[in-house]
């Protein structure tokens, strides 16, 4: 059975995860991955959030011109409009959550590296 990471999670817990290699860390907690975690996160968090801003961009767009020309009633389209402010809503808390795990989780970074080199120092 491996061992188990010695890393602590956002919640203050111990991490589950198996300690992959030497130093007692699993992948997500080795500093040496942090910078293709960095990558990673960013990768996620831009791809999703885009696509979903546009098509949504793209379906108010379609409502506005559809009012204009008579195609659909106001009122439908308020309500539309209004169900589709919320979603924007959902997805800038979404992409901003994001933005803010992955600083929590580049600090995270530094901060180990901050105390191995005291460590060293000491």
């Amino acid at each position: 059975m491996a061992a188990r990471c010695s890393g602590i999670t956002r919640q203050g817990s111990r991490c589950q995860r198996s300690a992959e290699g030497p130093n007692g860390l699993c992948w997500a907690h080795d500093p040496t991955n942090a910078e293709k975690r960095r990558r990673l996160a960013s990768k996620a968090g831009k791809s999703k959030p885009d696509r979903e801003l546009a098509a949504i961009k793209q379906r108010l767009s379609d409502l506005a011109d559809d009012v204009l020309e008579g195609r659909q009633e106001k009122g439908v389209a308020a309500v539309a409009s209004q169900v589709l402010n919320v979603y924007l809503r959902a997805v800038s808390v979404e992409l901003k959550a994001r933005e803010q795990l992955e600083l929590v989780e580049r600090l995270e970074a530094l901060e180990e590296q901050l105390e191995r080199s005291a460590r060293r120092g000491a």
